[in-house]
């Protein structure tokens, strides 16, 4: 949030006022501020990039929710959860989390934590064929995902075969193929030159 931001939004807070984009009139407004941040914000205002005035306006009341990598208990009722969620929507109801792929996601680090469950839970949904989700749908770089065997020329074609499923789910439309597939849209068009998939 840029500087001039936080100074309206602390102006919001402290005069529970505003003006519409057009208008003049101020319009009076009754709400509650509920914020969430990864950061330390006392340390960024510390460091002159947040506002120490209106970290303590937002900070009346603090929750700390630890990182999912902490909470093993948390993931795989919430990987359940969105299996669930995830199916209905893409109609592939009946899909259940094969245990070996519950192991999987319980050691994993998760350093995004929940929205990088439900990336990759969805993206293992859209790679699974029966009505289990197994290990070899998780993202190609997470640690033993694949066996050691698999040589470079293997695990070119395998790479390539993942983007060209990821494609056809998208219907080609390379922005959400990007992020289903956790990468850069510039590193996408470079693997699809490599590959020489542009359709």
């Amino acid at each position: 949030m840029s500087a001039e931001l936080q100074t309206k939004l602390l102006r919001v807070i402290e005069t529970q006022t505003f003006s519409p984009v057009g208008e003049q009139q101020s319009q009076k407004i009754d709400i509650r501020f509920i914020a969430a941040t990864h950061k330390n914000l006392q340390q960024a205002a510390a460091e002159g990039t947040f506002r120490l005035d209106l970290y303590y306006r937002l900070a009346v009341f603090e929750l700390y929710l630890p990182p999912l990598r902490e909470r093993k208990a948390d993931i795989l009722p919430l990987a359940e959860f969105f299996v669930q969620q995830l199916s209905t929507k893409m109609g592939r109801k009946g899909l259940k989390i094969n245990p070996e792929m519950g192991e999987k996601l319980a050691q994993h680090n998760w350093q995004g934590n929940v929205r990088e469950l439900k990336n990759a839970i969805e993206r293992a949904i859209i790679l699974s064929d029966g009505t289990e989700i197994l290990p070899d749908t998780l993202p190609l770089d997470w640690e033993n995902s694949y066996q050691q065997t698999v040589n470079s020329f293997e695990l070119a074609a395998v790479e390539k075969q993942h983007i060209l499923k990821i494609l056809d789910y998208t219907q080609q439309h390379k922005a959400e193929t990007a992020r289903l597939l956790n990468i850069g849209l510039t590193t996408l068009y470079r693997k699809l030159d490599e590959y020489k998939l542009h359709r």
